[in-house]
């Protein structure tokens, strides 16, 4: 922020943060901005500085303890990530720290227009440069990458609901609209969602039949050289279903698997009838 306000000709600054700082909860998100110290469930004593000095104390303190490894350092924060940003109203670190940025961004602004762009998930292009391009593996990209190297056999959740993703062009679409409408409106400050369920729905059926389709026509490559082939994936409404699909599929096998194991190592011994 203090870089942006020493550019002499800036005549706006965009932030790209993401809707989903709103929450999981049901009816109209509304395009408003948060103030610092507001939290999303309306908990008091929201303080950036003071959540600062808890992620510090800590990460100090379990580097202090010669029994913590990496990777349980890396857990206890991820841990302590979730507690914060469920105590305050958040789902997870991920929109908790989103939400931040925005508090302190809109705080800091002073005079300067500011537009907060917050697109739902974001997916490969629908045209430009060329449909379908995407760069990195992130979000949504990696479950149609695990389902296509055969990897994700199951998925918990409705085949009903809707998943609300945009394309990545549409939203630079949208950042350059933003920019060219209110540039140069001093102590602006403008909020955009910029998503798709409302005005074309995608349902995850959709979604798991196009996927079906395109990697049952163009099969990615395993390692051995031959084409992978896939499989409809198994749609788990409930936690219930996804337990007993994982003991029947994975837990179950493992407990055989020993008692297999145990008769092929037996000695076998020939005798003459």
């Amino acid at each position: 922020m203090n870089f942006a306000k020493k550019c002499a000709n800036l005549k706006l600054l965009l932030h790209v943060s993401t809707a989903y700082v709103s929450g999981e909860k049901p009816g109209l998100m509304l395009e408003t901005p948060y103030r610092l110290g507001e939290s999303l469930n309306g908990t008091n004593g929201l303080d950036i500085y003071e959540e600062r000095r808890i992620v510090e104390d800590k990460l100090k303190e379990l580097k202090s303890n010669n029994n913590a490894n990496d990777k349980s350092i890396k857990l206890a924060m991820k841990d302590l990530g979730m507690q914060r940003s469920n105590h305050y109203g958040w789902p997870n670190t991920y929109v908790f720290t989103k939400a931040l940025g925005e508090m302190v961004i809109s705080h800091l602004k002073g005079d300067m227009p500011l537009v907060i762009l917050r697109p739902t998930i974001i997916t490969s292009t629908f045209k430009e440069p060329i449909p379908g391009w995407v760069e990195g593996i992130r979000t949504i990209d990696s479950l149609a990458l695990g389902y296509g190297k055969g990897q994700l056999t199951c998925f918990l959740g409705n085949p009903d609901a809707v998943y609300d993703v945009v394309p990545a062009d549409m939203v630079v679409n949208a950042m350059i609209a933003a920019m060219a409408a209110h540039a140069n409106q001093t102590g602006s400050e403008t909020i955009y969602h910029v998503g798709s369920s409302v005005s074309n729905p995608v349902k995850f059926s959709r979604i798991q039949g196009c996927g079906y389709r395109y990697f049952a026509e163009h099969p990615l490559i395993g390692k051995d050289g031959k084409p992978i082939i896939v499989g409809e994936v198994t749609v788990l409404n409930s936690m219930a279903s996804f337990h007993r699909y994982i003991s029947l599929r994975y837990l179950l096998p493992l407990k055989v698997c020993p008692f297999n194991l145990f008769f092929m190592s037996l000695p076998f011994v020939r005798t003459s009838t």
